[in-house]
């Protein structure tokens, strides 16, 4: 057996076998064709090379994007990429990075890790109700954006924020509140005159504009004072309207509505006689009537009417002394005269001597002013035929007046009576004796009088004292 070594610098190992034949080789075979004998090669594993700190460019070199290596090689100067070289890897302001800090130059031509930078960003901002932002550089580090809010809203919190380099945004996210109160515009104060015979006027309006400056949404519009189409009374009327949005701000106006009436001087009331007048008594439209007390009559236009000039038509008229005109051909001639216009007292006696009438007139004769006051006129009919006498105070009445005036009210000549006499004429009280004028009085108070009679007298309670 024999050693042999090749150029390959590898130990071959050679067996030989009798009997001893001259091998042939093929080429690239490690084998003899020929079983008399047999040759191995055996190749030896190749060994690692020798490190070598002295190649300068061992690794590749190392480039980081938007980032930087600090390297320190063990022979120093520029050897960054020598074998044993160790590296630092940082990124630029706005990068992050992602992997190892520190790598090696190893000895197997590869650094000991990777690494890269990541460009830093922040969340997108959530967008806010009534309200939006504009960024100046998206969501990238030192971004700022500036929130506002829509018309009408206002800005509550942090009008700014900033994209920071934990990848969080400065600042919390604000809100648009709606503070601002609703727009709200009323109808022209306006000014009428009240219609004819009225103190009223009936005034129309149109609704208050209202806007709200926010969402445009109106909750309710609330009314203080009357509705349009009422009618309002003499004078100035505030009317207000109240307009509330969605977030309860309100917002008010408010507007007059004048009310003026027409009105004439006031009319006094004629001498011995009274007014009666239609709605208030000197308005436009307003309808005065004149009467006459008891025993007087109107001379002159009965009624005048207010004007749309503030002037009453017509003049005043006078209130004259009743006449009585006694030289009539009836009885119902007489009486006519009285009709809705004096209480008739009549008196009946046998002869003036008649003690209940002496008794009677005297009574009647110290309360004149309470007769005149309830418009009451005494007829006197007193003896027999042919010496009977008949009067209105001093005005004497013929024969046939005092038959027929006995016979219509059936009135004897034998004893002393008495009846009372309405104004339209009818019986309303008999007296077989003498009474005082007190119990008279209070019979035509209570029964006779009229509503405008009764606000007569209140007016003249005192006039006969």
């Amino acid at each position: 057996m024999a050693v042999q070594l090749t150029r390959r610098g590898a130990l071959s190992l050679l067996l030989f076998l009798t009997p001893a034949v001259t091998p042939t080789w093929y080429a690239g075979s490690g084998y003899y064709p020929d079983e008399s004998y047999n040759e191995v090669y055996a190749e030896e594993v190749p060994q690692a090379p020798a490190l070598d700190y002295r190649v300068p460019r061992w690794c590749y070199t190392l480039n980081i994007q938007d980032g930087e290596a600090t390297c320190y090689s063990p022979r120093g100067g520029n050897y960054h990429s020598s074998l044993g070289t160790r590296c630092e890897l940082s990124c630029d302001r706005g990068f992050r990075l992602i992997g190892r800090r520190s790598v090696q130059c190893l000895p197997s031509r590869r650094w000991s890790g990777t690494a890269y930078c990541r460009q830093l960003r922040c969340h997108a901002l959530p967008f806010i109700t009534s309200g939006t932002y504009t960024c100046t550089n998206g969501v990238l580090l030192d971004s700022r954006c500036d929130y506002s809010c829509s018309s009408g809203y206002h800005l509550e919190g942090d009008r700014s924020r900033i994209c920071m380099e934990d990848g969080r945004w400065s600042g919390g996210e604000p809100v648009c509140v709606d503070i601002d109160p609703p727009k709200i515009r009323c109808p022209h104060s306006r000014e009428k005159m009240a219609e004819p015979e009225k103190l009223t006027a009936r005034v129309y309006w149109d609704p208050p504009l209202v806007k709200d400056s926010a969402d445009g949404t109106i909750t309710r519009v609330t009314l203080r004072g009357p509705e349009p189409g009422s009618h309002f009374p003499e004078g100035e009327h505030v009317i207000r309207y109240t307009a509330y949005d969605q977030a309860y701000n309100r917002a008010s106006c408010k507007f007059i509505v004048k009310v003026q009436v027409r009105r004439c001087p006031t009319l006094k009331p004629p001498q011995h006689g009274y007014l009666t007048c239609t709605s208030a008594g000197d308005n436009y439209g307003a309808t005065c009537e004149y009467h006459c007390d008891g025993g007087y009559e109107r001379q002159g236009t009965p009624s005048r009417v207010c004007q749309s000039s503030r002037q009453w038509s017509g003049s005043p008229p006078i209130c004259a002394p009743m006449k009585i005109n006694v030289n009539v051909n009836s009885a119902a001639g007489l009486l006519d005269q009285f009709y809705e216009k004096r209480r008739l007292l009549i008196i009946s006696a046998p002869d003036p001597s008649n003690r209940y009438y002496k008794m009677q007139i005297s009574m009647l004769q110290q309360s004149i002013c309470g007769l005149d006051l309830r418009h009451v006129t005494i007829i006197e009919l007193v003896g027999q035929p042919p010496q009977e006498v008949g009067r209105i105070r001093e005005q004497q009445l013929s024969a046939s007046i005092i038959e027929e005036l006995r016979q219509f009210q059936h009135l004897t000549r034998s004893y002393f009576n008495m009846v009372l006499i309405d104004k339209q004429g009818i019986d309303r009280e008999r007296y077989m004796e003498p009474v005082t004028p007190e119990e008279i009085f209070t019979f035509i108070d209570d029964y006779l009088l009229s509503n405008q009679e009764l606000t007569q007298r209140r007016m003249q309670r005192d006039i006969c004292e």
